[in-house]
């Protein structure tokens, strides 16, 4: 099936319902493809898992966020360290 972003807007539920149902749709912008609304093939119902990444996640710089100065610009685009 092939629908317009319009039709796509005003017909979601139907279009995820035929997508449920196994019918791949592809949602065109001025007549061109450019998203598929198909099933999920893993369809699960487990809650995600909090505290799962605990002791994984490392700050490596806690001042990546502050603009770099030149010469750490230089050496990002050169490879220097």
């Amino acid at each position: 099936m092939k629908v317009s972003v319009a039709d796509a807007k005003n017909k979601l539920p139907q279009l995820i319902k035929a997508a449920e149902d196994g019918e791949p749709v592809t949602i065109c912008r001025r007549g061109v493809p450019v998203v598929d609304l198909v099933r999920t093939t893993t369809a699960s119902n487990d809650k995600p898992k909090f505290g799962t990444l605990r002791g994984k996640v490392i700050e490596v710089d806690p001042d990546w966020w502050k603009p770099m100065n030149d010469e750490e610009v230089d050496e990002l685009l050169n490879g220097h360290h």
